[in-house]
């Protein structure tokens, strides 16, 4: 089977890449583009740990083809952080120990950003809702959605 050449933008950057018809976007993110960062979970769209950004919309990168991607706009989590820089959501998740094993983190971190990026001011019913694709299985909720509403409240203040 020939292989696929697609061409995108990852974190910003133009990529190229070669695929088989059958790679998920997760295999070609984590195979030939060396971001390692997007975990497979479950490889059925279930747990979120996957979850990576295309033209703006939260998705699970199990479940998108990688020759979908030719001409999107992908962000991962090691778009994140800038010029060595971590994004506020990543700092918080750090002072409020909203992390354990690491497995979902880059997940709960994407789909976090998604949700500020639309909405600087929700309450902690959307927070959850938001992540409730998100699964963790080493730790409760509460930290994580705390670190989402603090970073939400701080990022108001800096854009004020």
């Amino acid at each position: 089977m020939a292989k696929m050449h697609v061409s995108t933008t990852i974190n910003g950057e133009p990529t190229e890449f070669l695929c088989d018809a059958t790679d998920t976007l997760l295999d070609a993110l984590r195979g030939p583009l060396g971001l390692t960062g997007s975990k497979e979970g479950c490889a059925t769209g279930d747990c979120g740990a996957c979850s990576v950004t295309v033209d703006g919309r939260l998705t699970c990168s199990c479940l998108m083809l990688a020759a979908e991607a030719e001409g999107r706009e992908i962000g991962t989590i090691e778009g994140l952080s800038q010029g060595g820089k971590l994004h506020p959501l990543q700092q918080k998740f750090l002072e409020m120990a909203a992390l354990q094993c690491g497995i979902c983190t880059p997940g709960f971190l994407v789909a976090s950003k998604a949700l500020l990026d639309r909405n600087l001011e929700p309450t902690e019913t959307e927070v959850r809702y938001w992540l409730a694709g998100n699964l963790c299985r080493c730790t409760g909720y509460d930290k994580i959605v705390h670190a989402v509403l603090e970073t939400a409240a701080e990022m108001r203040g800096a854009s004020r």
